[in-house]
């Protein structure tokens, strides 16, 4: 678990009205979501039920050169796939969409969340004699979709069916050789939109980020529990599993995860994140000279505290646009380096200045800590931190890689020793009863609260190989 919690994954895909250079929509929406998962990605294009595609390990634009996009060939439906893994190795074996052959036909699957009960299904279906060739939970979605379809009319009967069967975080967008399929799972756990291009073709993404990247209008939010088709025939739906468990939209997205231009289930991101901020400035209110934001998902909530505070709000820092939330730091010492290159304090803005620093959250303390230091180094007189979320104090099920309490800072000290440890003048949290009026709504608050939507998992251990699978891959990669 890193410092800074990672950004899920992000799944698109498109039915065009006519058969086109599709691919290149894609890429456009894969890149409008690469802040959701910078390991890989991937494209795949149904050219007349022939499936054509391209995945590696990297970013979009590292995947795919403008060589490889023109090696598509037009085609009507095709789904993409950008990934943060918390289930699998970063690998080429888990690079999605997952395509499927099976006896009634094709299946392309892209997958956005975490299956709570991943393990207890493995393992039944390695029984059975289920051969998997990756350590993704994703794939179990293929098997068991797969496994429905075969005694099912239909693919969506067969998702259907499988959604009796999974637990815990999916969005899914998944292509057969005449459909394109969206499904969300009955919590709603993860995001999912649907658009419309000016030509009438038919977009699904993570968030209407990407539906604005490709041109296309946003239409409505996928519902939780819903099945949308998108064939020759038109779009229907299917809700037969809506409103049967209760919304639990991650909180998170709207703290950190989406991008702040997205709209979620009816929710601003930027209009989330400025809320937080303005319950921050209510509940911890502070003599200060300027609030400053921590470069990207800190800034939308300093706005908010300077607005409900009356302290003006200030630029305080440059963040190194060419390098991504994955910078890459070898060693747990040289994190401060990383700090130092990603961020660069403006001095002028805050020497002699009592700051008001507003941060999404603190995982370990240790960024926090160097981030802290730069303001110092920088002549702040003060810094009083503020975090626009509660204290992590659980661990995830759901897709958010907080697998254990045993790294987070806040199970092993009060507030008060956190700030110390960090080195602020004052702290203050985001009270855990106001993440719902930031979100909304019902939604996910499980990592603070310990009140978990679903049964918490029996068993949550990593397949029992992948650890072999890892370091394999981790040598191939650098082949």
């Amino acid at each position: 678990m890193s410092e800074k919690l990672h950004e899920e994954c992000g799944v698109f895909g498109i039915y065009a009205k006519e058969p086109s250079d599709i691919a290149k929509t894609v890429y456009y929406g894969l890149y409008a979501l690469q802040h959701r998962g910078q390991e890989s990605a991937g494209i795949v294009v149904n050219d007349d039920g022939a499936f054509i595609s391209h995945k590696d390990t990297g970013l979009v634009g590292e995947v795919f050169a403008k060589d490889v996009l023109a090696k598509f060939p037009n085609g009507n439906i095709a789904v993409g796939h950008v990934r943060y893994g918390t289930t699998g190795t970063n690998s080429r074996a888990n690079v999605q969409p997952i395509e499927v052959n099976h006896q009634k036909g094709k299946l392309a699957l892209a997958h956005n969340g975490n299956i709570s009960n991943s393990y207890q299904l493995r393992s039944k279906l390695e029984l059975s004699g289920a051969i998997f060739h990756s350590t993704s939970d994703t794939e179990i979605i293929a098997y068991i979709v797969t496994q429905e379809r075969l005694k099912s009319p239909s693919i969506e009967t067969a998702v259907k069916n499988a959604m009796y069967r999974l637990e815990g975080a999916y969005s899914l967008v998944m292509m057969s050789s005449t459909k394109l399929i969206a499904v969300r799972d009955p919590h709603g756990f993860r995001p999912l939109c649907l658009g419309r291009m000016k030509d009438d073709s038919i977009v699904v993404a993570s968030e209407s980020a990407a539906l604005a990247a490709v041109g296309a209008e946003f239409v409505r939010d996928i519902e939780p529990g819903e099945i949308l088709t998108i064939d020759k025939n038109g779009m229907r739906s299917d809700r037969e599993h809506c409103n049967k468990k209760p919304k639990s939209i991650c909180a998170f997205e709207y703290i950190y995860f989406a991008r702040p231009d997205s709209c979620i289930d009816g929710v601003s991101v930027h209009f989330a994140r400025q809320k937080a901020g303005e319950l921050l400035a209510e509940k911890y209110p502070v003599d200060a000279d300027i609030v400053v934001g921590v470069p990207d998902s800190g800034l939308d909530a300093a706005l908010g505290y300077s607005l409900k505070s009356k302290i003006p709000y200030g630029i305080g820092f440059i963040k190194n646009k060419y390098i991504g939330r994955t910078f890459i730091q070898p060693t747990q010492n040289e994190r401060s380096d990383q700090v130092r290159i990603k961020l660069s304090p403006i001095v002028e803005a805050v020497k002699g200045k009592r700051v008001v620093l507003i941060d999404d959250s603190i995982v370990r303390g240790t960024t926090s800590q160097k981030i802290v230091s730069l303001l110092r180094e920088a002549g702040a007189s003060e810094v009083h931190m503020r975090i626009s979320s509660p204290p992590f104090l659980n661990p995830c099920y759901y897709g958010t890689d907080i697998d254990s309490r045993e790294n987070l800072i806040a199970c092993k000290h009060s507030v008060s020793e956190i700030a110390k440890i960090i080195g602020v003048d004052s702290l203050g949290f985001l009270p855990v009863e106001d993440v719902e009026t930031i979100a909304g709504g019902s939604c996910c608050k499980a990592c603070f609260s310990g009140e978990y939507p679903t049964a918490v998992p029996e068993n949550i251990s990593k397949s029992r190989f992948e650890a072999k699978l890892s370091e394999k891959y981790k040598n191939e990669d650098k082949n």
